[in-house]
């Protein structure tokens, strides 16, 4: 069954998203007339040949586009579109922000916007890994805050004591055979995907560090998971474990993502 996105997140997207493919278009345009002169002493056949490439460029962008508003709309693309689509979603999202702020749109609605159009496109994708290239990133603050025992280095180390969910994902992680890692920020995921290198990520965190991660390892696919903050950001966060493993049992082949 084909997964349809929120109507009024679709609608904020694709108009960013539109809007950004424009941009860029009367970019591409722009460099080209201001290169124009210059390339011209030099090679005849240079302004041609810069048009050529970004106008490939641009066509590629709008396929990537096209492909997007297909995924927003609940309908199947073929293989070369869905790679176009997430390449474009990635490339004009900082535009897309940009946009946002002009236009004075919340941040965090556009970042969860990009992470559910992000998220049905890695889906769309059926991309299947072996559980030892599958890595779970979660951040520090689903801990609890008065919890001893460091878990950063050795997610071992969690008592299981259910103060927090981490010994939840401890188990899960256990029962499918996959990494799990519990990070402090940026730098130590970044080194932590270069350690292992996984095949694809299952990434829990709010808006602005999925957005950021996402961006960050980009292309390697990450489904995003956003954390619940009853106590506000970074202090006690949880995750809903049933939206973990749906996501766990996406990247598996069926055999492995029964057990």
């Amino acid at each position: 069954m084909i997964e349809i996105i929120h109507r009024p997140r679709k609608r904020l997207f694709l108009t960013l998203i539109l809007i950004s493919l424009f941009l860029a278009t009367v970019s591409s345009y722009g460099i080209w007339v201001v290169s124009l002169p210059g390339l011209a002493n030099i090679s005849t056949y240079l302004p041609l040949m810069l048009g050529i490439v970004l106008a490939a460029v641009i066509l590629a962008i709008a396929c990537g586009v096209g492909g997007i508003i297909l995924a927003i709309l609940g309908f199947r693309t073929l293989g070369i579109f869905q790679g176009l689509a997430w390449s474009a979603i990635n490339l004009l999202f900082p535009v897309a922000i940009f946009i946002g702020k002009l236009f004075d749109v919340d941040k965090e609605r556009i970042e969860r916007s990009f992470i559910e159009v992000s998220n049905h496109l890695i889906k769309q994708k059926k991309i299947m890994v072996q559980p030892s290239k599958l890595l779970i990133m979660t951040p520090h603050c689903l801990q609890h805050e008065t919890c001893p025992y460091k878990i950063t280095r050795d997610v071992s180390n969690c008592h299981h004591c259910g103060q927090c969910q981490i010994g939840d994902l401890v188990t899960l992680a256990e029962t499918y055979g996959v990494h799990l890692a519990v990070v402090t920020g940026g730098t130590l995921a970044r080194k932590v995907v270069k350690t292992i290198r996984p095949q694809a990520v299952l990434a829990i965190a709010c808006e602005r560090d999925l957005t950021s991660g996402i961006q960050d390892v980009f292309p390697l696919p990450v489904i995003g998971v956003l954390n619940d903050r009853p106590f506000g950001p970074c202090c006690n966060t949880r995750v809903n474990l049933a939206k973990v493993e749906a996501a766990i049992q996406s990247f598996l082949p069926k055999a492995n993502s029964r057990k």
